[in-house]
This record gives structure tokens, sequence and C-alpha cells, in this order.
């Protein structure tokens, strides 16, 4: 009989569970509400669309580069510990950004709480991993996917109501009375615990070297179309880009399995066309994603209701489908999934284009938006086991943090090259007719990209096996990846 551990019936488990939802809750609203919120940000704040860029980015950025420090500092100095930590940062960070005077400071406050989701983030699944008994774990983590999933879901519906009838500033201050609420439970309920057991090295200087290799070249495109390519800034941020890559690989490959990314992994050949395929396949949703809320509002006239409520019947389709999907690809294989997936969102992608002003929501959009949903739905689940399968069952902690990152700086590099590639900058953004040409031509990019992501899977995936068995896990391990899947299928 099992004797350590919480119990889900109990109040501990209960108190436990709901500062995990609570917490990530606060981590998908944002992610979720910010891109709606971006033309009424820069119509308020008068933000051109370098600026809007790096309002998403900027959180983007430190998130994909600290997070994988942020789990391994969890793990030793404590998960509740580092769990409040990141809360309380990330909700600091929030009051600043909801009451930022101008675009300069909502930027440098996005960058800061982005380290705080890269904190609280690992922690939160972290936390039930650690704290329920084995008998309640799964039940524990099925609960807190389903409860964040319907969080993601409502997300558009509170961010556009809150845009709408009061103030974008509330899509993070709503943050502060979630943030004490999680506090409170996670002192009263929340157990505390870590790994004694693994000494751990804490990869500080990769960490750093990542961000700045991330940092340089996002800063260049962003530049690049209103200061041009040889001006100083845009040369400049890709000098230090590359500097700071070339650094970062050879700390990791110095610092070998005790390095944040071990090189080693990239020695299966599954593993590394999986995160290429997973940079294709996120930079064309973060990218074409990000054009597409600005162009509903300011070329079609929705409000910040209207435009966040477009996209939800593809994250419904998702939370009904993802775990069918998921079956399938282990029952089947996941080769047909990850070849079909990404054409049905090229499909989506080619039909959401089209869009003109006056056309109908129920025959110019939803066809493409659900056709999109189907395409992520076939995607996501399989993806994440896929990474999973291709490397050995001990690495499959940093093999699936290392594909969120590449999930993450796929779309941080989209979000900032896109427009450089369409030709769109200043504040043309603004202009209804430049915005539906440029809009036009993403299109054709990111389409581009899902169908190149379709061949790699088409010629990698045909001998990955999800049902070995000598793959086989733990059941909580299982199920403890479908909160990713969900926040990187909604949020990129």
């Amino acid at each position: 009989m099992e004797t350590t551990g919480l119990r889900l019936s109990s109040a501990a488990g209960r108190g436990t569970l709901a500062a995990a939802v609570l917490a990530s809750g606060m981590a998908f609203l944002d992610s979720t509400v910010v891109n709606v919120a971006l033309p009424t940000l820069g119509r308020e704040l008068g933000a051109s669309l370098a600026q809007l860029q790096w309002v998403i980015n900027g959180y983007t950025l430190t998130l994909a580069a600290f997070v994988l420090l942020g789990g391994a500092l969890g793990d030793h100095l404590g998960r509740r510990r580092i769990f409040v930590t990141g809360v309380v940062w990330f909700t600091l960070a929030s009051l600043v950004c909801g009451i930022a005077p101008n675009v300069e400071t909502l930027i440098a406050a996005r960058v800061v709480q982005g380290v705080g989701g890269a904190l609280l983030a690992p922690g939160s699944l972290a936390l039930l991993q650690s704290s329920f008994r084995e008998s309640d774990r799964a039940r524990a983590i099925g609960a807190w996917s389903g409860l964040a999933g319907t969080t993601t879901a409502l997300g558009p519906f509170v961010g556009g109501v809150l845009i709408d009838q009061v103030s974008w500033r509330w899509i993070f201050l709503i943050n502060l009375p979630l943030a004490v609420a999680v506090v409170w439970l996670s002192k009263v309920y929340v157990p505390e615990s870590r790994n004694t057991a693994t000494a751990h090295h804490f990869d500080v200087a990769g960490a750093l070297l990542g961000a700045a290799a991330l940092a340089g070249v996002t800063y260049a495109l962003i530049a690049w179309p209103e200061r041009g390519f040889v001006s100083l800034p845009v040369l400049g941020g890709f000098a230090v880009g590359l500097v700071a890559a070339v650094g970062f690989l050879l700390v990791e490959r110095a610092r070998a399995m005790a390095a944040m990314m071990p090189l080693r992994l990239f020695s299966s050949r599954v593993f590394s066309v999986l995160n290429v395929y997973t940079v294709l396949t996120y930079g064309a949703f973060g990218g074409f994603f990000f054009l597409l809320v600005i162009y509903l509002q300011t070329g079609l006239g929705y409000d910040a209701l209207e435009a966040g409520l477009a996209t939800l019947p593809m994250t419904l389709v998702m939370l009904l489908g993802s775990e069918l999907s998921g079956a399938a690809a282990t029952k089947f294989g996941p080769k047909v999934q990850l070849t079909f997936g990404p054409l049905c969102c090229a499909v989506g992608i080619m039909l959401i284009r089209e869009i003109t002003p006056g056309v109908s929501y129920w025959t110019g959009i939803l066809p493409g938006v659900l056709a999109y949903g189907v395409g992520l739905t076939l995607i996501v689940a399989p993806l994440t086991a896929s990474v999973l399968s291709a490397v050995e069952v001990r690495f499959a902690g940093v093999a699936s943090g290392v594909n969120n990152t590449a999930a993450r700086a796929g779309s941080l590099l989209a979000v900032a090259a896109l427009p450089l590639v369409v030709g769109l900058s200043g504040e043309e953004y603004e202009n209804g007719a430049a915005l539906g040409t440029a809009f036009y031509d993403a299109g054709m990019w990111c389409a581009g990209a899902m169908v190149v992501a379709a061949a790699l899977a088409l010629f990698v995936c045909g001998k990955v096996r999800l049902d070995r068995p000598d793959r086989k896990v733990a059941p909580e391990q299982r199920e403890g990846h479908l909160p990713q899947v969900l926040q990187r299928g909604r949020c990129p």
C-alpha cells in the first residue's frame, strides 16, 4: 500500500491541483490573448509593427531560453519554491505590463515576464508528478490537462471582453488576484519536493548564450525592414547572434550530458529531423496567426472579441481530438499523421489567406480554421510521442524540453522574419490594403513551410514505432505530455 504522496480526494490534493491549474491558467491566458490585443496596443501606445513584434517575441525569447534551466532549478532547489518564485515574478512583470505608460516599458516587462514563465511553466506539472501518490497521479494530471484546456478555450472570450469592454491593460492585471490565490494555496497545501538523488549542474552559460543567439538574430530580422540590411544594428545583431550560437554549441559540447541541450541527442537522425519539423510547423503557426489576428481587426473590421473567437473552433477541435490522435499514432505509427497533418494545415492557410473585407465568417474563415485545427490535431500528440521515441527513455524529459524549446524558437523567428519577407514594416499594418497584400503573401510562405514539413515526415518517420516494449513508460509520464501539447498547439 502507498504511504507517501497526496490523495486527489484530500484537501491538500485538491489545493495542490488548484494551485497548478490557476498558475497554468495565468500563463495560458496571457499567451492566448496578447495576440488579440495587438491592434489595440498599436493604436493606444502608438506602436510600430516592429514594436508589436517585440511585445510577442520579448516574452517568447526569454521563455524559450530559460525554461529548461527553470526545470533544473526546481528539481534541485525545491519545486514548490521555484514554482512560487515564478508565479510572483510573472505577476510583478504582469503588473508593470498593465500600467506601462509606453510600448518600450511594455516590451521590457514582457521580457521579464518570460523569465517568470520559465520558472512557472515546468513547475506546475512537476508539482503534480512529485506530490501525488502514484495511484492518483494520472488522474491529477488528467484533471489538470482538461482544466488547462478549458482555460485555453476561454482565453479568447475573456480577453476579448476585457479588451473591448474595459481595457487591454486588464489582460495583464487579471493575473494579480489569481497569483494571490496560487501563492496562498501553495503555502498551505503544496508539499516541497526536490531531486536529491542526482547532482545538478546548472547550465547558466548555455542558457545565456542561447538567449543571446536568439535575441541577436531576432533583433536583426525585426530591424531589417526599417534600417536596411547594411545598417550597423542589423549587421551587429546578426554578428552577436552568430557568435553567441557558436559559443552555445561549444559550451554544450564541453558540458556533454550536463548540458541544457545535450548534443548527443542529435546523433539520432529521427530526433534531429523531428526538431526541424517542429521549427517549421510551429514557426508557420506562430507567424501566420500573428498576422491573422491583426488582419481580422485592421483589414476586416472585427473587434477584439470577434477576432479571438474566430479561431476558437481550432482549439476545440484539438481538445476533442488530441487523445484519439495520440492513440491512433501509437497503434498505426505516426508517419501518416505527421505527413497529412501539415498538409491539412497548409490547406487551412490557403483557405484563410483568401479572405477579404465583407467575407462571411461561416463560409470564408471557418472552413480554413477547421482544416487547420484538424491538421494540428493530427500533428501535436504524435510529434511529442515520436520525439520521445527517438531517444532512450532516460532522456525523455530533456528531449521533450528541447522539442518544446524548438517550437518556441520557431515561432519566435517566424514572427520576426515573416513581416520582413512579405515587405510589411512601420505603421503599414494600419493600412488595410497593404496588410491584406502582405497577409496573402505570408500565407504562401507558411503553407510552403508546412509542405516541407510533410515531406520530412514522409521520408524520415517510416520506421518510428511508438509501441515498442522497450519504449514503455509509466502512464503518468505519458499523460504528462498532453499539457505541453495543449500549450504548444495553441501558443507555440
